[in-house]
């Protein structure tokens, strides 16, 4: 079955990323969201891409150096409020698939945390960039769905070999390598990132597992 994801909930240009707004948007369109988690100073599991303020608040700061009451209070006042993971599972209901990337390293108790949120869900996948938050909760709870995600430059033969890793259950690959001829050698589920095309994303539709946003 080919399962579609919108890009941190941007299904539209006018969307402010991370946002319930946005995720509501999504499932409404019956497609599943692919977000980013960030921990805060008082170890609280946020939808969140950057690892400082800047880029989204104008404002120096680190995500990990702030509480999420004051992070809410400035995210609030530029109308767009940044969200509990626990928040964007209530209004999933359990009926929308959901993409986590986790963006830090996280430490024990956070990856604890993450795993009691995500008890009682059933469509989801955990995916980073950093291989030890795999490999760390593959040794929590060997059942979880798991993804390891690459960058462009990854070369055929690395992703070969990771995807043997027990604790890769699914891959998450750079658009560019949606046109490579080799990936049926590949045993597991790949996703694709991050469609910004139209036919790009019409081409492919019905038979890959895609991240898009804005079209």
């Amino acid at each position: 079955m080919v399962t579609h994801y919108i890009h941190r909930g941007l299904a539209k240009k006018s969307f402010k990323e991370n946002t319930l707004s946005a995720f509501k948007y999504s499932f409404k369109k019956r497609y599943g969201i692919e977000t980013d988690l960030q921990v805060t100073k008082d170890n609280q599991l946020i939808c969140f891409h950057d690892f400082n303020l800047r880029r989204r608040f104008n404002l120096n700061k680190n995500v990990k150096d702030i509480n999420y009451s004051i992070l809410k209070k400035i995210s609030k006042k530029r109308k767009a409020t940044v969200p509990l993971l626990k928040d964007l599972l209530k209004i999933s209901k359990n009926k929308y698939p959901l993409l986590l990337e986790i963006k830090p390293l996280l430490i024990k108790i956070s990856l604890l945390n993450l795993i009691k949120l995500m008890k009682k869900t059933k469509k989801y996948g955990i995916i980073s960039f950093k291989e030890k938050n795999l490999i760390n909760l593959y040794k929590i709870n060997k059942k979880l769905p798991l993804g390891l995600l690459f960058l462009s430059t990854a070369s055929f033969k690395n992703i070969k070999i990771k995807s043997k890793k027990k604790y890769v259950k699914f891959l998450v690959l750079e658009k560019k390598f949606l046109s490579n001829k080799n990936l049926h050698l590949i045993r597991k589920k790949i996703y694709y990132y991050t469609i910004k095309n139209k036919n790009l994303f019409k081409k492919y539709r019905n038979t890959k597992n895609l991240i898009f946003e804005k079209i």
